[in-house]
């Protein structure tokens, strides 16, 4: 096959793919010949690429496909913009050795645009072999003698070790892959820092741009996301950004910090077609040194724009709609809990969205289909605009409240539609008045106790940092807080701000092995309704191959009062996150399981063969049975 090389230019940038691979080689902006790592194959430099799997296989893993295309078009030519598209078809020859999906990458150019766009369509027939799909993103490769100081947050950024820095001449694994201690960088000042590409992850509301800084010359290169109406797994889904290499990543779907529920899969008969992006990758430069980090704040601007532009009109594929081609949904959401207050309370900063059609809360586990999420203001009221037509469940998450909540009418979104859904009320799972409560249900272990970090194991970023937790190695500090006992939090007394460790991990043994853990919950009851039926409610922001126990007053009890049973691939511990898949038990107590003065909750995480292993809290709550006066 002859290969070729398409270039697009417009006087400000100009970006060289690969023909018919679509494959990313170059990209000359300001004065630099190459801003993509010249040292790297041309295939390792700006590409998509994605992973699958045979239908019936289990795990995140599969066959990585850097995806080339094996045909090439020039869809749009104009005096104002370039689109050009890569193809990739999919027959029955090609059965076991090819993901069965149609694959097409476009790239655009627009005139005076410092930058360019990328999208993908892919496309499953329903007469074709099912399969799993793990990960779908863009991968671009930067120069590392260029590309040092890395931003992902206004308070997340920083100048990043080598490559090189992470071998095993220079670096030491740690407990995961990804997980490098530094003993012998090229740049001395990094010197006994971790280097972990997981500490750099953001949720997808809050993952719009990153990206790089060149100081010589002072040029930016990032990665903006205008939506995430292509993101798998909704508003507070977490995924990579850039990370050593230099590398910029654009996430579309990933299995991180949820595990199998987050790989899609299709199942024998059923047709699949999704559209991934477009994003832009846009570049700035200033004249001088001195102000190059202000470059941060440019890409900032540049994405509110993209932000404002979407959807945007000049994608040529007709499955993007355009914006006259979507609909509109606006209303108010309030929650009603009659234990807090006789009158509706306004829902007051959540999360409300439209997702495919599903159960409470399935939306965090949906990957096919698109989601549309907005913040409510303080009254609750709230309008999703630029949604595709389809039919959809509204899902919303509220700050304060346990649970989820969803309309269960199919809302039916058309071209031009302006839906007014009026007044929503969330009544979330409540028995009873509450008895005790430890921590805040907002669905993350944030205002838990995380300790200091082993002084071996310094990320610098993290030192004195509100994302404190995402330092290497936490789970090692439980043993070294409590090296002769567990947990035990008093209610009345302990204040779960510094009594409550963050994650309940297990304990490493002089012998090298591990033991479960069991924390105890104590608290006085003057009275108890012997007849009645106590509810305990424990919300969990994540769990990895976890076995949560729940025993009330007898710590040997055999069967516990509930088990979880194994819960969890989410490895939100490994890696440094504070919350994955949101999971909520419900608990009956009965009254004669009580006692008047001092009772005692056991929670045991009882999978013990790993470090790794165990949960993280979001909130626990015991009510009152129902008939008792608050």
């Amino acid at each position: 096959m002859v290969r070729i090389k398409v270039v697009m230019d417009n006087g400000i940038i100009q970006v060289t793919i690969s023909s018919p691979d679509g494959i990313v080689t170059g990209i000359q902006y300001n004065g630099i010949d190459n801003l993509l790592e010249v040292e790297d194959e041309e295939v390792h430099r700006g590409y998509w690429d994605l992973v699958w799997s045979k239908t019936g296989s289990t795990g995140t893993t599969g066959t990585f496909d850097v995806f080339k295309g094996t045909s090439f078009k020039v869809v749009v030519e104009t005096e104002d913009q370039v689109e050009v598209s890569f193809t990739r078809t999919w027959d029955i020859s090609l059965e076991g050795g090819v993901v069965p999906l149609n694959l097409d990458k476009r790239f655009i150019m627009l005139r005076n645009s410092p930058g360019f766009y990328s999208y993908a369509v892919f496309e499953h027939l329903e007469e074709w072999p099912p399969f799993n799909l793990p990960q779908v993103r863009i991968v671009f490769k930067l120069r590392k003698d260029k590309f040092h100081y890395m931003a992902v947050a206004d308070n997340r950024q920083r100048f990043m070790p080598l490559p090189e820095d992470r071998l095993l001449d220079r670096g030491q694994p740690l407990a995961t892959p990804e997980a490098v201690l530094l003993v012998n960088p090229v740049e001395p000042e990094f010197k006994g820092e971790v280097d972990d590409k997981y500490q750099y992850s953001s949720e997808n509301k809050d993952l719009k741009v990153h990206g790089w800084i060149s100081l010589n010359p002072p040029v930016g290169f990032w990665q903006i996301t205008p939506s995430s109406e292509f993101r798998s797994g909704g508003p507070i889904k977490q995924n990579l950004t850039s990370h050593v290499g230099p590398y910029c990543l654009a996430m579309f779907l990933s299995a991180h910090y949820a595990g199998e529920d987050l790989v899609l899969k299709l199942n024998p008969g059923e047709p699949w077609k999704k559209v991934f992006g477009p994003v832009f990758l846009y570049l700035n430069s200033v004249s001088s040194e001195d102000n190059a980090f202000s470059l941060w704040e440019d890409a900032k601007n540049q994405m509110r724009r993209e932000t404002q532009n979407w959807p945007y009109s000049f994608p040529a594929s007709e499955d993007f709609p355009k914006p006259d081609q979507r609909g509109k949904v606006c209303g108010r959401l309030e929650v009603q809990d009659r234990y807090i207050s006789y009158e509706p309370i306004p829902a007051n900063g959540a999360y409300i969205g439209l997702a495919p059609l599903g159960d409470v809360g399935s939306w965090q586990r949906e990957c096919k289909g698109y989601q549309f999420w907005t913040k409510a203001d303080e009254d609750g009221n709230f309008t999703i605009d630029n949604i595709r037509t389809g039919e959809y469940n509204i899902y919303a998450l509220v700050p304060g409240f346990i649970g989820d909540y969803k309309y269960d009418v199919v809302v039916n979104i058309t071209e031009g539609c302006d839906v007014n859904m009026g007044d929503l009320i969330y009544e979330p799972l409540r028995n009873g008045p509450t008895l005790w409560e430890i921590g805040i249900p907002d669905r993350t272990a944030a205002e838990f106790y995380i300790p200091d970090p082993d002084l071996k194991y310094i990320n610098k970023l993290y030192v004195n940092h509100p994302d404190r937790y995402r330092q290497y190695g936490l789970w090692e500090r439980y043993a070294d807080l409590y090296p002769d006992g567990d947990l035990v939090f008093t209610v009345g007394i302990s204040d779960y701000k510094n009594d409550w460790f963050f994650a309940q991990v297990n304990r490493k043994k002089e012998d090298g092995t591990y033991e479960g853990t069991t924390w105890q919950i104590k608290f006085m009851l003057r009275d108890v309704d012997h007849t009645g039926t106590y509810t305990l409610r424990l919300a969990l922001a994540t769990a990895h191959l976890a076995e949560l126990q729940v025993r009330v007053n007898d710590p040997k009890s055999d069967p516990p009062l509930f088990t979880t049973g194994e819960i969890g691939h989410d490895n939100t511990i490994a890696r440094h996150g504070i919350h994955g898949l949101y999971r909520l038990y419900n608990i009956d107590v009965a009254g004669v399981e009580l006692v008047e003065g001092e009772n005692i909750i056991f929670l045991t995480q009882a999978m013990n063969t790993d470090p790794l292993q165990g949960i993280m809290y979001d909130y626990i709550r015991l009510e009152c049975p129902p008939s008792t006066s608050s």
